[in-house]
């Protein structure tokens, strides 16, 4: 078993009902959905701030397309989509 901390969070009524009634309805416990729900939740963030990085790092050493040549390709692509 993995280390583990427990963290407490506070949430709207409404949320902490719809979580208590998922819990029941999958015979989980509270704790474990809100867990899964992190790390979800982290894992889609983490990436997509990662990502942005990345992309300011790029623009920064100058490795950007020119927004007309993107146009240019978006509308020939709908345009072939059209055939």
């Amino acid at each position: 078993m993995q280390n583990s901390m427990l963290v407490t969070v506070r949430v709207k009524a409404d949320v902490a009902d719809r979580l208590e009634k998922l819990a029941e309805s999958m015979d989980r416990s509270k704790s474990y959905l809100a867990a899964e729900a992190i790390e979800e939740y982290l894992e889609i963030h983490e990436w997509q701030v990662q990502a942005i990085k990345e992309g300011i790092a790029a623009a920064d050493r100058g490795e950007t397309i020119d927004f007309d040549e993107v146009k240019k390709y978006w509308e020939k692509r709908v345009e072939d989509s059209d055939k």
